[in-house]
């Protein structure tokens, strides 16, 4: 059973299972520096983990023991069972039904991920194309979509940060402030346009930034 939790930092993650995605993914969100709660129902695993990572045992097909961990404190979850279907969409439909602003959940298949999303998943993962590095870019929102190259080079979609906003990339000058480049701008509605010093960043515009892996989660994370 679940052990309460009080004081969950702002921006936390829930994360339930700790198999080989479950693992990935929260090696990297503590890379990150990332506040993470994890819960893991078998008690071999919580003894493993609990040296790395803030975990407890809890059944979380059990609503009443996600409430208990302080489920609906978290702006994000990501259930990373997967091969076992029920647990999967028993955990899933219980996370709905605290309105977590982002529920993230892994499938095993096409017809997995339907009913996940049916039962209120915002974003589903299928482990073939996107493994658990690449989500934990991405479950705080302003990274939409992150590819690693090589030599720790990236490149991400991402919204702009608000410091940004309304002016020009001549006039932000973010390859001297941050060290990333801004390669396009996809704006609402129009199509997608290669970025030159005078485009324009509009709040709800889209960027596609390439750059180093660390700074660009550092432009990210900028206000």
């Amino acid at each position: 059973m679940a052990s309460s939790v009080d004081n969950i930092p702002e921006g936390s993650v829930l994360v339930v299972g700790l198999g080989r995605f479950g693992t990935a993914l929260a090696s990297t969100l503590d890379k990150l520096d990332r506040d993470i709660l994890i819960l893991e129902n078998n008690p071999a695993l919580v003894e493993k983990f609990s040296h790395r990572f803030h975990v407890i045992q809890a059944d979380a097909t059990n609503i009443e023991a996600l409430a208990q961990a302080g489920a609906a404190e978290f702006s994000s979850a990501v259930v990373s069972v997967g091969s076992n279907i029920e647990s999967s969409v028993l955990i899933t439909a219980n996370l709905s039904e605290f309105n977590i602003p982002q529920i993230w959940a892994k499938a095993i298949s096409r017809s997995h991920g339907r009913i996940l999303r049916k039962i209120g998943a915002h974003h589903v993962v299928f482990p073939e194309y996107d493994a658990g590095s690449r989500v934990a870019h991405m479950v705080f929102g302003k990274m939409l979509d992150y590819i690693d190259m090589e030599d720790g080079f990236s490149v991400v979609k991402m919204k702009p940060p608000r410091s940004i906003q309304g002016f020009t990339l001549d006039e932000v000058k973010l390859q001297e402030r941050y060290g990333v480049r801004v390669i396009g701008i996809k704006s609402p509605n129009r199509p997608f346009e290669y970025a030159h010093s005078g485009s324009h960043i509009a709040p709800d515009d889209i960027l596609i930034v390439s750059g180093d892996g660390t700074e660009l989660e550092n432009f990210a994370r900028a206000r």
